[in-house]
């Protein structure tokens, strides 16, 4: 069974830093792209970025360029999205995904997180 357990969720004061943790198990990712996704009441899910669990090559929405970063640890089968320069636009659940494209439309990501809620105090 495959299993996506994101952890690392809090409330921050803007201009804090946050790190979210993407667990993975019940399968091999070596092939897929772990993406990361966010989204608020009333909103569609936003693509924030995504890595290529093999080789590493990372890819950032515009919103989140130069303040986030993906990385991916192999032995433990585990995505990280570190937050900083954090701003109370960025408060929305944050979830991780997986899928064999690299692509920003969260219809074709084949597993997904239960999410967790990030929230950035002005």
């Amino acid at each position: 069974q495959v299993q996506l357990v994101e952890s690392g969720g809090g409330l921050v004061q803007a201009g804090g830093s946050l790190r979210l943790s993407c667990a993975a198990s019940g399968r091999t990712f070596s092939s897929y792209v772990m993406g990361w996704f966010r989204q608020t009441p009333g909103k569609e899910r936003e693509f924030v970025g995504a890595i290529r669990w093999s080789g590493g090559s990372t890819y950032y929405a515009d919103s989140v360029k130069g303040r986030f970063t993906i990385s991916r640890d192999n032995a433990k089968n585990t995505a990280y999205l570190q937050m900083n320069s954090l701003k109370p636009e960025d408060t929305a659940v944050y979830y991780c995904a997986a899928s064999k494209l690299l692509t920003v439309a969260p219809g074709l990501y084949d597993y997904w997180g239960q999410g967790t809620q990030v929230t950035v105090s002005s």
